[in-house]
């Protein structure tokens, strides 16, 4: 299937209501990870980034591009809405950097040519996940890291499609999750955690941490309503891999 088209219809529709919505919140302070703005200093996936090659898969309005830009990493942002680059575009500062259109799973970028490649609810939670992870992995050096932060499973089986928030109940498969339809033909992206395994090392990654952060029981999610509200304390709403390319010996 094919999601390219929709999703980037989706994402030009609502890019302007987003970003008023969220980068008042995500825009604030740098290295804000996932639905709870959980600091990478708390955290510690992402590491030192100065004068690394860097891509952000999916950056939307540039909020951590610009964030690692300041930090000295040599960034690129990439996305697949003409609208939310426009946002990035407007948003960038004095610390200048490229910006690319394009769909995750057709990277335009040569073999071996980032240090990092990282997203946080970008490109591997809105493209397929085995065509996306390899065009990742082809562009990342050997020994170069893939680093991206996506809901969990557990979050997704318990969302409530009818009442729009997450509950206590399994109301989907966990088997059947795969493609999510998110409205007007766009889809979104979710796999088992034996599936990504299975997808990371078939594209020659080896995991260093799987993350499940765990805000504080009184952390807002500022993107979905969760009942009871520390959700996401008690169960993990999140997984932040941290991989790295295998380099041949």
């Amino acid at each position: 299937m094919d999601s390219i088209p929709a999703n980037r219809r989706l994402w030009n529709r609502i890019s302007g209501t987003y970003q008023r919505e969220h980068d008042p919140r995500i825009g604030a302070a740098p290295r804000l990870w996932g639905m709870y703005s959980i600091p990478d200093a708390q955290l510690r996936a992402l590491g030192d980034v100065t004068g690394k090659r860097v891509l952000e898969l999916g950056c939307g309005a540039g909020q951590w591009s610009r964030a690692l830009a300041a930090e000295g990493a040599n960034m690129v942002g990439f996305d697949l809405s003409e609208a939310q680059l426009a946002a990035a575009a407007g948003a960038m500062g004095a610390d200048r950097y490229p910006l690319v259109q394009g769909a995750a799973e057709r990277l335009p970028f040569a073999a071996d040519s980032f240090d990092l490649v990282f997203c946080d609810f970008g490109g591997l939670s809105w493209a397929p996940p085995h065509l996306a992870v390899p065009e990742a992995a082809r562009v990342l050096r050997p020994g170069g890291r893939l680093v991206f932060n996506v809901a969990s499973p557990w979050f997704e089986a318990c969302y409530d499609e009818p009442a729009a928030r997450v509950t206590m109940t399994l109301r989907q498969d966990y088997f059947g999750l795969d493609a999510i339809a998110e409205g007007d033909g766009a889809t979104s992206y979710q796999l088992t955690y034996g599936d990504w395994v299975r997808v990371l090392r078939g594209a020659g990654l080896l995991i260093d941490d799987l993350i499940e952060p765990r805000p504080g029981p009184g952390t807002p999610n500022g993107y979905n309503e969760t009942d009871p509200p520390d959700w996401a304390h008690r169960w993990p709403a999140e997984l932040l891999w941290v991989t790295h390319k295998e380099e041949v010996l």
